[in-house]
């Protein structure tokens, strides 16, 4: 999977999603860039995308708690870690995409792979 903290983001496509007035401290927001759904969590002031599918079952993980950096499955309980995209409880064994993220003149920006 995709991870920004290990990825060079020179090799990746910057999208403006929205205003960063539009996502405050303690809430999330769900994207789509082109076909890949992206769910985006304001955590302390600081902004953080990752993707918005479980790699469990498929499954919509977006809307699950979020237990300081962890986001917990809402459907089966897998939880990953919303930096990194790491997994931290099974069912899940594979990771899920973290993207990097740019504020900008007040704009989000998420980075796509090339």
């Amino acid at each position: 999977m995709f991870n920004y903290t290990t990825f060079d983001e020179s090799q990746a496509d910057f999208f403006e999603i929205a205003s960063s007035a539009e996502l405050p401290n303690g809430e999330r927001l769900f994207v789509e860039i082109g076909e890949t759904p992206i769910v985006l969590f304001n955590i302390a002031g600081k902004i953080y995308a990752i993707g918005d599918v479980c790699t469990h079952d498929d499954g919509p993980l977006g809307d699950g708690d979020l237990e300081g950096h962890n986001i917990v499955c809402p459907r089966h309980g897998a939880e990953f870690d919303v930096l990194t995209g790491k997994v931290k409880m099974m069912p899940a064994a594979v990771d899920i995409p973290a993207y990097p993220v740019r504020v900008a003149d007040g704009k989000i920006l998420v980075g796509i792979p090339k």
